[in-house]
């Protein structure tokens, strides 16, 4: 299918064939039929995109901190990586939108019904796209009488609603709109049907005749001037009751304009985009109300709303964002919004280069720009897209993923690079947008959207799964009874049951299988175990993770789709614990101290010796992250954030010197080592200790037992 990509790096715009997206649990599959281009944000956008490199830090030094943090921890090289990885990830545009359902996912039969109309919102799923999956929460069914057009408009009007609620208006109100965009325009035309009397200002003249045929009560034009007597008249002396401000400028004019035009305790809500220095006194003396808009409504940027379907209840949000669709859909159906007038061009997707030259021309003047889909709805639905030629390549390993996220682009392709052994064969994101960029950036043979086409494929001797955690069991089970080798990336299961099915699988057939516990890969890793190998006493291991919060709603934290942090993360290094321990866990005792995500776990081993490791996210995170020590017959070995590491035995101090880096040690955490462990396996080579394996992957869930119970546990496996 087609899909509009903007590349973040340089600001270009392509209209790219990618394979068609799945329904997931929760979605519905809708055949587009018309998007609209959304002028302001998508511009502001393009506009972003296309700055150098300097520009765009300069605009964002929040984030420009958060590298420096990652460079001082991390090294220059992984950093560097790391950024030019996020900056090469492409940026699907448009969230509004309009089509016609095509599949209904799980938990969804009945609430919607395959060939119904509906309109769909949500930027990341409602984009300028063939095909989009959408979640239930982001979509609302159109009326008869409302056309595909007219409905893909429903986004902005419900961005326009949500300003107008937040201004709290009544009937009579006199209000003033700040800015005749198509949000303004929409402004306007809400306004009057909520009995509203509207004073429309702009500094456009078709913008501004626009708004008087869309009902304003009064237009002017800022830039003639006499604004205030302009402004006495309309509110007989009194000043607006609210002031909605639509513009888009970095200048500080239109909040300044506000605070002089509203009367006293007026709303000023802002809804498009303007300079915010708010002048503390003159708001003040009049005590005036301040509100950002938030976008369409309670849900926006709330993952649990948008995203797992998780809705409020009604008597405390009445208008969430969803609600806020339906309505604009049914003020368009009664006649009370008409979007006709601010339908500007239309265009056919095929030429959507020349519709974002039109809406980013300031010679043409334009407003309500829609894409339309008119290619029929099988064309649109191939799962899987060539991009080279597919033959078995001879004495090759046919290596094909499943996952094409950050991690699997920014870690683990990287490190197969100069895998001569390796031929990369298929890819495969749920989005196909991700295995698109990985295909083109990598030189897979082809791309798609279902895992089958992989799991099945004749020319995929070894697959690679890097998807989110709450999918690995059963992709690995599927891989193996396929009859392919598999790395996993960790964790292997994230429940005692499927790990005991994917050891059953695993011991029916006769092929390689790698959990991603990389740590003990890592040359620093290994140089200390090698040193300690002659040590002959237990070995008391620390090690100390700074891993920094995350976002409250981050999908780690999600029970069903990532199991916690224990689970996901922290498992790396009960792995390298018993890696250094050297010896059998025999018994695990862990506690959660207070915070997002603390513990504090040992483990004892059967040759007397224990494992520490105190996981937190309480930490300052431009700090070293990972910290190891290890302690055996008056010898310690050292590793600090996996970039430098040390000996310390007969009182000196040696180095671990790891080849490679810039400016005071490479980080490397095993990544590289740990893949080509996996491919001389397949080919053949040394076994990998699948055992070791499955016993961290239990190890780590009976550790999280262990916090529940508040006791220590033995370990039977």
């Amino acid at each position: 299918m087609k899909q509009v990509l903007q590349s973040v790096k340089n600001g270009q715009m392509n209209l790219t064939d990618v394979p068609a997206p799945q329904v997931g649990k929760g979605e519905v599959l809708v055949a587009t039929k018309a998007s609209l281009i959304s002028a302001g944000t998508e511009k502001m956008l393009i506009d972003f995109a296309k700055k150098s490199l300097l520009s765009k830090a300069q605009e964002r030094p929040d984030l420009v901190q958060k590298v420096l943090d990652k460079m001082q921890r991390d090294g220059l090289s992984a950093t560097l990586s790391s950024v030019f990885s996020k900056l090469e990830e492409p940026l699907p545009l448009g969230y509004s939108a309009a089509g016609e359902v095509i599949a209904v996912g799980e938990n969804l039969k009945g609430q919607f019904q395959v060939g119904e109309r509906v309109a769909m919102a949500g930027a990341g799923f409602s984009n300028h796209a063939e095909v989009n999956a959408v979640p239930k929460n982001l979509l609302a069914k159109v009326p008869e009488n409302v056309s595909d057009q007219h409905a893909s408009f429903a986004t902005l009007v419900a961005i326009a609603m949500q300003g107008v609620r937040n201004a709290k208006v009544t009937l009579g109100d006199k209000v003033m709109v700040m800015g005749l965009g198509l949000v303004g325009q929409l402004t306007v035309q809400l306004l009057k049907a909520a009995g509203c009397k509207v004073f429309a200002v702009d500094f456009d003249a078709d913008r501004i005749k626009q708004a008087e045929e869309n009902g304003a009560d009064m237009v002017h034009a800022l830039s003639v001037g006499n604004t205030e007597s302009l402004v006495k008249s309309f509110t007989d002396g009194y000043g607006f009751d609210s002031v909605i401000i639509c513009a888009a400028t970095d200048s500080n004019d239109p909040i300044e304009q506000a605070i002089q035009f509203a009367r006293d305790k007026a709303n000023i809500v802002m809804t498009g985009k303007v300079g915010s220095n708010i002048p503390y006194a003159e708001f003040m003396k009049k005590e005036l109300n301040f509100i950002i808009s938030r976008s369409y409504g309670p849900g926006r940027y709330d993952k649990n709303y948008e995203e797992r379907g998780q809705d409020y209840p009604r008597g405390f949000v009445r208008w969430c964002e969803r609600e806020n669709l339906k309505e604009a859909l049914s003020l368009m159906a009664q006649g009370k919004l008409n979007m006709e007038p601010l339908l500007s061009h239309t265009f056919p997707i095929e030429e959507a280069k020349d519709a974002y030259a039109l809406v980013m021309s300031k010679d043409i003047p334009s407003m309500g720009v829609v894409l339309e889909y008119t290619a029929p709805v099988q064309d649109r639905l191939k799962t899987r897209l060539n991009l080279r030629p597919t033959e078995i390549v001879t004495g090759k390993l046919g290596l094909s993923f499943i996952g094409a996220g950050s991690f699997a682009r920014g870690v683990l392709l990287p490190a197969l690079k100069g895998a001569e052994e390796v031929s990369l064969t298929g890819v495969v994101s749920k989005g196909g947008v991700s295995a698109r960029l990985a295909g083109d950036k990598f030189g897979f043979k082809y791309v798609a959207s279902t895992e089958n086409e992989i799991i099945n494929d004749a020319a995929t001797q070894a697959v690679v799964i890097a998807t989110q955690h709450n999918t690995h069991a059963n992709l690995v089970g599927q891989s193996l009874q396929a009859g392919k080798h598999v790395f996993v990336e960790k964790p292997l299961g994230m429940t005692f049951e499927e790990i005991d099915m994917v050891e059953r699988e695993y011991r029916n057939c006769n092929k390689v299988l790698m959990v991603g516990f990389n740590r003990r890969y890592s040359p620093y890793a290994m140089a200390l175990n090698d040193f300690f190998e002659n040590i002959h006493s237990p070995r008391q291991v620390m090690i100390r993770v700074n891993a920094g919060r995350l976002d409250a709603d981050n999908w780690q934290h999600d029970p069903k789709t990532g199991g916690g942090r224990l689970v996901g993360e922290a498992c790396h290094f009960v792995d390298l614990a018993l890696y250094l321990a050297a010896s059998a866990p025999v018994e695990v005792y862990a506690t959660a101290g207070t915070g997002q995500d603390v513990y504090n776990i040992i483990i004892r081993h059967e040759n007397g010796g224990t494992s520490t490791i105190v996981y937190t996210s309480e930490g300052d995170t431009s700090h070293s992250k990972e910290l190891v020590e290890v302690y055996a017959g008056g010898n310690i070995g050292v590793i600090d954030n996996f970039r430098k590491g040390c000996i310390v035995t007969g009182g000196r101090k040696r180095k671990i010197r790891v080849k490679g880096g810039l400016f005071g040690g490479s980080q490397d955490k095993g990544h590289q080592n740990e893949l080509a462990a996996f491919v001389t396996a397949v080919n053949g080579g040394s076994n990998l200790d699948v055992e070791g394996m499955l016993k961290t992957s239990r190890l780590t869930l009976l550790i999280g037992q262990s916090m529940v119970e508040g006791k220590p546990l033995q370990v039977n496996f």
